[in-house]
C-alpha cells in the first residue's frame, strides 16, 4: 500500500473542470489532473432522479494532500454538494509514484 491517491470530482462545464484542475496543479495540491469530457451522470437530488452531463477529474495524488485538495474542490466548484471522493493507490510504477510525490511537495 502506498500514501499516493486518486480523487475523483465531477463539474458540470469544461471551463469550471480546467480551473479546478489548474488551480490543483499549479498549487502543487495534485501531480496532474485528468480531464474526461462529457460523462454522463445520473443520480438521486432532492427526491429526484437526474441526469446532467458533466466531465470528470482524475486527480492524482497524495493521502497528505487530501484535506486541501478537498477544501479547493469546495472552494472553487459550482455544486451545492460537489463530489470529492479518494481511492487508495494500492502499488504502482516506483517512478511514476515518486514522480507523483515529488510534484506535490
Amino acid at each position: 500500500m502506498t500514501d499516493k491517491q486518486i480523487v475523483l470530482t465531477t463539474a458540470g462545464s469544461e471551463d469550471e473542470a480546467r480551473k479546478i484542475a489548474r488551480h490543483l496543479v499549479e498549487n502543487r495540491l495534485a501531480a496532474c489532473v485528468s480531464i474526461v469530457p462529457q460523462v454522463e451522470s445520473i443520480y438521486h437530488w432532492q427526491g429526484k432522479v437526474e441526469s446532467s452531463q458533466e466531465w470528470l477529474l482524475v486527480i492524482k495524488s497524495t493521502a497528505e494532500r487530501f484535506s486541501a485538495v478537498r477544501d479547493a474542490i469546495r472552494e472553487l466548484h459550482s455544486y451545492e454538494l460537489p463530489e470529492c471522493v479518494a481511492i487508495s493507490i494500492a502499488d504502482g510504477s516506483a517512478l511514476y509514484l515518486q514522480w507523483l510525490a515529488d510534484s506535490v511537495e
